[in-house]
């Protein structure tokens, strides 16, 4: 599962960093944002602390320093508000812009490895976590079979 990061995680930090470095727009990071919300909400809710998580996580991670904070965090917290309204509405919302990488494989393909790396960030990437990488592949028309899933 996930042998790539698990071998070589530095490595792949890095790369994903100078990754995203490239595709440092809004557009890539409400679609990666989204992701993470998707994969917070796997177990059907996004709890206080999970928020503090992720928020935590977009704070601290060399791959998504690159964006502004503020702004990263509102998103989340925008996006994380409609899973709570109602979690259908939230999935479909989240999976609408994690799609508009669709008809970019590079970014989609990172999108799919920053979400990965945002399941198992708690060293337990379970199997509601990687349905919802599952989901995020299907969304980008990318092989879940590719990133271990």
């Amino acid at each position: 599962m996930l042998s790539w990061l698990k071998t070589n995680t530095a490595a792949a930090r890095t790369r994903m960093a100078e990754e995203i470095s490239k595709y440092k727009n809004r557009e890539f990071m409400e679609a990666v944002v989204a992701g993470c919300a998707l994969v917070a909400a796997a177990d059907g809710d996004i709890s206080a602390s999970e928020k503090q998580k992720m928020i935590g996580f977009i704070q601290n991670s060399d791959e998504l320093k690159v964006f502004d904070t503020t702004l990263v965090i509102d998103t989340f917290n925008k996006i994380c508000g409609k899973f709570e309204f109602d979690a259908a509405i939230g999935k479909a919302e989240a999976l609408k812009l994690v799609g508009q990488l669709r008809s970019k494989p590079d970014a989609a393909r990172l999108l799919v490895r920053v979400c990965c790396a945002v399941g198992n960030a708690d060293g337990t990437f379970d199997s509601d976590e990687q349905a919802a990488c599952r989901a995020i592949c299907t969304e980008l028309n990318l092989s879940p079979s590719d990133f271990d899933l």
